[in-house]
């Protein structure tokens, strides 16, 4: 084998390795974010996580030499070009994590509430979801609107792209249906029918080959992409599934449900691997870490908790809010997890220690949405009160408050450089930060 070309790749974060065998061109991929290295290259950025106030400042010599063990393509004669390639990363990703944002538009979204934001991995385009039984594809650079998807009997509820791909939309409605759609066109490719109450979650698996829908008739189902049919309907819960996600590797699911508990199912085969039971009120979030290792798991019993995913064990219960926890979630690192609730303030804690390292509070109203940036540390929520905020997720300080919107924010989004937010709310528009 002969290695021919090195190329960056900003998402995921890595670098492409063009290669010679037996005389034909053949590419292969370096994941920084797979790299065993206490560089600690955040998931969606690898922004080395650093003091609060401080500048990278990533040790890359060390990084590249963790690639040479990995990969004996990369050769000595080749150390210096990676190098290279790893500072440009830095230096790219890094001029987003102190952006200082400004409103860019208002887009008049739907005639009657919003439910959904969602953005494509890039950030060039952002799709909304409404009472209006419609879902819309915006143009974020213009703001313009590319098509409007309609067909849906009732409210639009769960929208996604096929992220990281893009190039479909998957959307769930009060209809008990959903629909796949094209990006390019705006046609819809399949109707997935089947529940038989109102479809409140779905998610893509990571290879786009399925999609996963969760529904108020207490029951999950997969659909096939590529012809439309039903794949498996995951039956156990007791009550409405209203969270639903795939692991990294797309061979787990998991859902969330109002009988208090969480089910993490094999994808392959749509069997249960196990429940986890602990949580004494309904389930407002559950989902796993990058690297697959963790579930975090919120509920409205005003407590968070972090389970085992080998084993479905708890291991840590996060406490501290005085009201329902809303929403939660990890950085890209698996490193930090942030919570959400409706006392109006939310929480970051270390996965590690499972202490909590800081408390946001300005809100005048409950948190609905929290999410970190890519590089890890900012935070952004959206609130009842009206606004957004930006956090420093190490101090908790306010770092920006979004102002403008009229009515409660139920949707706020990153794109995955972190220079462009996209916030919904209940006065039927969206705005555009940048």
């Amino acid at each position: 084998m002969k290695l021919k070309s090195l190329l960056l790749r900003y998402y995921p974060p890595g670098i492409m390795l063009e290669y010679e065998k037996s005389g034909q061109l053949k590419t292969k991929s370096i994941d920084l974010l797979d790299l065993q290295t206490r560089l600690c290259f955040l998931k969606a950025g690898t922004i080395p996580l650093t003091p609060p106030g401080l500048n990278l400042c990533t040790d890359v010599n060390a990084l590249v030499e963790e690639i040479q063990k990995a990969e004996p393509l990369v050769t000595a004669s080749r150390a210096d070009q990676v190098k290279l390639l790893i500072q440009r990363l830095q230096n790219k990703l890094g001029q987003y994590s102190n952006h200082k944002f400004y409103l860019f538009k208002v887009l008049r979204a739907h005639i009657l509430p919003l439910t959904n934001v969602a953005l494509n991995k890039s950030g060039s385009c952002f799709i909304t979801g409404s009472y209006d039984r419609t879902c819309k594809l915006w143009d974020t650079a213009s703001g313009e609107e590319l098509h409007t998807l309609e067909g849906h009997r009732n409210v639009v509820y769960a929208i996604a792209f096929n992220n990281p791909y893009g190039d479909k939309i998957a959307t769930g409605s009060f209809d008990k249906t959903c629909k796949l759609w094209s990006v390019e066109t705006g046609n819809c490719y399949h109707t997935f029918r089947g529940h038989t109450a109102e479809i409140v979650c779905l998610s893509f698996n990571p290879q786009s080959t399925l999609v996963a829908t969760g529904s108020m008739d207490t029951t999950a189902k997969l659909w096939n992409i590529q012809n439309g049919e039903e794949v498996f309907t995951l039956t156990g819960h007791s009550a409405e599934i209203i969270s639903l996600s795939f692991n990294t590797s797309g061979n787990r699911i998991i859902t969330g449900s109002f009988d208090h508990t969480v089910t993490v199912w094999d994808a392959d085969t749509g069997r249960k691997v196990y429940t986890l039971i602990g949580h004494c009120a309904e389930i407002s979030s559950a989902l796993f870490n990058w690297d697959c290792s963790l579930i975090l798991t919120g509920s409205m019993d005003k407590t968070c908790m972090l389970w085992d995913a080998t084993n479905g064990k708890r291991v840590a219960t996060l406490t501290g809010h005085d009201d329902e926890i809303l929403d939660s979630c990890f950085d890209y690192t698996g490193k930090l997890i942030a919570t959400a609730s409706a006392d109006g303030t939310a929480r970051v804690f270390s996965a590690a220690t499972r202490k909590c390292i800081t408390k946001l509070e300005g809100h005048e109203g409950e948190i609905s949405k929290i999410s970190f940036n890519p590089q890890g540390n900012r935070l952004l929520t959206g609130s009842s009160d009206k606004t957004a905020r930006i956090w420093d997720a190490q101090t908790g300080q306010c770092f920006q408050v979004l102002e403008g919107h009229t009515d409660e924010i139920f949707s706020c989004a990153f794109n995955y450089r972190g220079d462009i937010i996209v916030t919904g709310s209940k006065d039927n528009t969206c705005r555009i930060w940048r």
